[in-house]
């Protein structure tokens, strides 16, 4: 859990925005970029976006996290598409200033550490990788992924895995490799062996 400055509904700036007001109410998509005003992450951030009807239909909340401020984030959802922005994202944006919450989900590009003269240094680069978290409605982290800055993210398979994690909780099936909704899942025996099970 975490309290951060955030824009909500694009536009809003607000001091103390909480994972805690989730708990007991919706999962949340948190996902992690490395900065404001770039390339590949207005593609993942938009993505979110498009999508984010299909996760609210699953009443799964998606939040985006960096280390820029607040006032950059405004200033990005207030900037045209065409001219390089993300108008038009209505999900909250956290901005993770003093860099504790991407160091807290292990998704900090580096460390701070002390040098020869005894001066405090960083080590690496002081933002966050493009890590994506599912977090459930008790708080725990159920999935997790985490990709190097160059690397876009595949936000439907994002959904797929809310889709599988909801599956596990209402049938007590386990998802094989490339599961997708309305596929075969598998049953888990006591014997360690998997058997199929249609969902059909």
């Amino acid at each position: 859990m975490f309290t951060a400055p955030a824009v909500l509904k694009g536009n809003d700036i607000v001091e103390s925005f909480s994972l805690e007001q989730f708990i007991g109410k919706q999962e949340v998509i948190l996902f992690f970029y490395p900065k404001d005003f770039t390339f590949v992450c207005p593609t993942e951030i938009l993505a979110f976006q498009e999508l984010l009807p299909e996760f609210e239909k699953r009443n799964v909340a998606v939040i985006g996290v960096s280390t820029d401020t607040e006032e950059s984030h405004w200033a990005w959802l207030n900037t045209p598409k065409n001219q390089g922005g993300i108008q038009g994202v209505t999900y909250p944006m956290v901005a993770d200033v003093d860099k504790t919450v991407s160091a807290n989900y292990g998704v900090l590009g580096g460390d701070y550490d002390y040098n020869e003269a005894g001066e405090l240094v960083f080590e690496g680069a002081a933002i966050a990788y493009r890590g994506t978290f599912l977090i459930d409605k008790e708080g725990i982290v159920r999935h997790e992924y985490v990709n190097f800055f160059s690397l876009g993210r595949n936000i439907p398979d994002t959904l797929r895995m809310v889709d599988a994690w909801h599956h596990t909780l209402e049938h007590g099936e386990v998802c094989p490799a490339n599961w997708e909704e309305g596929k075969d899942a598998m049953e888990a025996t006591h014997d360690g062996v998997a058997k199929y099970l249609s969902t059909h």
